[in-house]
Order: structure tokens, then C-alpha cells, then sequence
């Protein structure tokens, strides 16, 4: 079952880390685009709506992926004094904390999604769900991660990252 957790959690960064990439990729050519087209020809009206939707989608990929990578922000001098039982609790606590704010953003940003499926985005004509479908996929995505984590540390080894100066 952990091995499966693992597989699962690597997969995961196998698809983001690219994904995000070519989102970054994409977003700069369409700025380059724009930058070019107004100063030397006349304005692309696509351009500037392409950039915000592709913001939008490398923000919460890329938070999934930092989720993955464990690289969001964490203040952990008090936990990193827990005997190593106590811990594991509070890490424990933590996820379960965040996997119920992950769950209840999945679910309101699906209904958010629907709710405004109806609009037509002004230049391209694009149906709103398409932009607003990140937030549910990368909730449920950093909700899976969350339950993974939290499993893998209840019943795998330490989930504490080992001490000393050659950790980064």
C-alpha cells in the first residue's frame, strides 16, 4: 500500500512538473506576443485573456505541485522539538485540517465551475467552466496528496526529514 502512495505521489510530480513548464512556456510567448504586436503592430485583443487564464492555471498547478514537492511554506521549530510519537499526532492533525480545507474548496469551486459555465470569456469565446475547472482539479489533486501523506505517515517510517547541516 505505501509503495502504491509512493508510485502515486511520483506520478503526480511526473505530470505538474511538466505541465506547469509548458504553462510558463506558454505564458511567456503569449506576453512576448503581446509586448511585440502592441509596439510594433496593432494589438493581438487574444493575447492579454490567454495570459490571465494561463496565470490562473499555472497558480493552482503549480501549488499542486508545490503540495507534492512539500515546498509550501511551514514554520516547524516547535514540532521538530515533538518526541518523535507526539509528532507524528500533530502532523497527523495537521493534514486532516488540510485535507478538510482541500475537500471543501474541491467541492465549492465545482460548484463555483458550474454556477458560472454559462459565461462566454469576451475575446475568445471560451466557456468559463474551462478557466474555473483548475480549482476543483487541483484541490481534489492536493486532497489525494494530503490523504497520501497522511497515511504514509501513520503507518510508514518517520515522517520527519532527517536532522543535519547537509539538509537543505
Amino acid at each position: 500500500m505505501l509503495t502504491w502512495l509512493a508510485r502515486f505521489d511520483r506520478a503526480v510530480g511526473a505530470v505538474l512538473r511538466p505541465a506547469v513548464f509548458v504553462g510558463m512556456v506558454a505564458l511567456t510567448a503569449v506576453i512576448t506576443l503581446q509586448i511585440v504586436s502592441r509596439v510594433f503592430f496593432t494589438s493581438v485583443s487574444w493575447t492579454e485573456e490567454v495570459a490571465r487564464f494561463l496565470l490562473i492555471w499555472i497558480t493552482f498547478l503549480g501549488a499542486a505541485l508545490a503540495f507534492q514537492q512539500g515546498r509550501h511554506i511551514a514554520v516547524t521549530v516547535l514540532t521538530d522539538a515533538l518526541p518523535p510519537r507526539v509528532f507524528r499526532g500533530t502532523v497527523a492533525v495537521a493534514r486532516l485540517v488540510a485535507l478538510a480545507f482541500l475537500v471543501a474548496l474541491a467541492v465549492i469551486g465545482y460548484r463555483y465551475m458550474i454556477m458560472q459555465g454559462f459565461q462566454k470569456s469576451p475575446a475568445l469565446r471560451l466557456s468559463m467552466s474551462y478557466v474555473y475547472a483548475v480549482m476543483p482539479l487541483a484541490s481534489a489533486l492536493m486532497a489525494l496528496l494530503c490523504l497520501s501523506d497522511l497515511v504514509r505517515g501513520l503507518f510508514g517510517p518517520d515522517p520527519r526529514p532527517p536532522r543535519g547541516p547537509a539538509t537543505s
